[in-house]
């Protein structure tokens, strides 16, 4: 251990309790609601820093509930288990979550705390029931233990990483700088591809393009290795959490480099495949479309551009899907071709910045993991 630390259980530092969600058909506690009631939407929408909640509750329920002070670290231990925050403000909480609440902030850093709940989230689901989904109790959570050095090189550490995670937003903010750039720029160039304002020539979907169904593989076909791998919905926009399977590619649906994909069932959007050759699932379709006629980088922008039209022909209740047979009668504006170049030489130009950030992005990340590696395992 290095000097001056000390190792002590959650337990002994901090005060450890869930939260609850108030019954959703007594409207005395939701019709009108001011008060922050704080859900795992927040942390998607806000990241680690909670300043508000979507979700309000009314103050008859907000006298009945757990209400978790400022600097409160919110530890999911159960469904998203793993997630954290650190609220800047008084609030309640669902029953999702613990709120770590510190007993002495002169010896625990809260920030420091948050940090640290970064590293738990294999632990938790070591620790968890499995009986139906990942649960773990209180009880084990105020067990786990943490490293504590001194306050003062507590908060030294969290400079460091909040220098090193800070760093990483302001990237991230450039990626989504530059997809809005990139969105704008077809809009500028081709209009409202709904409407077809600047009126482009249109055709229906099924006349300029074929889509491919992937395959419904069955779950004890895949395995924790294997020959291929398998692209599910939800994990093509990071290429990772691939399963593999022993399938054999030549009888079966893949999709190789620069194949253009559509999710058409939980996620749905395009994108252009650069993952190397692969078994893709059924809730894909691979499009095949007229080159003489359609550009990938237009056909993928209008595509996506599109898709909050698409959605609102979806079928089903929960996992909604679109059908094969209603996105082919969709009418797509289809401006010359030489334009559409244009537009990809553009965004050929976005994405190598995209690239680049992306790498800055990378190596950061990696210099805060080995920092987090440093100080907390």
């Amino acid at each position: 251990m290095k000097q001056g630390w000390e190792i002590k259980k959650l337990g002994e530092v901090c005060e450890i309790q869930g939260g609850s969600t108030p019954k959703r058909t007594e409207s005395l506690y939701w019709d009108g609601g001011t008060y922050p009631w704080f859900t795992i939407e927040d942390i998607r929408e806000q990241g680690r820093i909670i300043t508000d909640t979507k979700q309000k509750v009314t103050k008859v329920a907000w006298d009945k509930l757990r209400v978790f002070p400022k600097d409160t670290v919110l530890l999911c231990c159960t469904a998203s288990i793993g997630e954290y925050a650190i609220t800047h403000i008084p609030l309640t909480s669902n029953q999702q979550f613990n709120g770590l609440m510190i007993k002495d902030k002169s010896y625990l850093n809260p920030m420091y705390l948050m940090h640290y709940c970064a590293t738990l989230k294999d632990k938790l689901a070591m620790l968890s029931g499995k009986a139906t989904i990942d649960f773990v109790p209180a009880e084990k959570v105020r067990q786990i233990t943490i490293p504590i050095p001194p306050i003062e090189e507590q908060e030294r550490i969290v400079a460091e990483l909040d220098c090193l995670s800070g760093i990483i937003e302001r990237k991230r903010e450039q990626l989504r700088e530059l997809d809005a750039l990139a969105q704008s720029i077809f809009y500028q160039m081709f209009g409202d591809p709904i409407t077809n304002e600047k009126g482009w020539e249109a055709e229906e979907l099924q006349k300029v393009s074929t889509l491919l169904n992937g395959r419904a593989y069955k779950q004890n076909e895949l395995l924790d290795s294997g020959r291929y791998k398998v692209l599910r919905v939800g994990n093509f926009f990071t290429n990772s959490n691939y399963y593999y399977s022993d399938l054999e590619l030549e009888d079966d649906k893949y999709c190789d480099n620069g194949d253009l994909l559509f999710a058409w069932s939980a996620s749905f959007g395009a994108f252009i495949w650069n993952g190397g050759k692969v078994i893709y699932h059924y809730h894909i379709w691979k499009v095949l479309y007229d080159k003489q006629k359609l550009n990938i980088d237009y056909y993928r922008f209008l595509l996506n551009t599109m898709t909050a039209y698409f959605m609102k022909d979806v079928h089903g209740i929960g996992m909604v899907h679109l059908t094969k047979a209603g996105m082919e009668q969709y009418v797509l504006p289809i401006p010359p071709l030489a334009l559409q170049q244009e537009f990809a030489d553009k965004i050929e130009a976005i994405e190598k910045q995209k690239e680049l950030i992306k790498k800055s992005i990378s190596e950061t990340e990696n210099l805060f993991n080995a920092r987090m590696d440093y100080y907390f395992n």
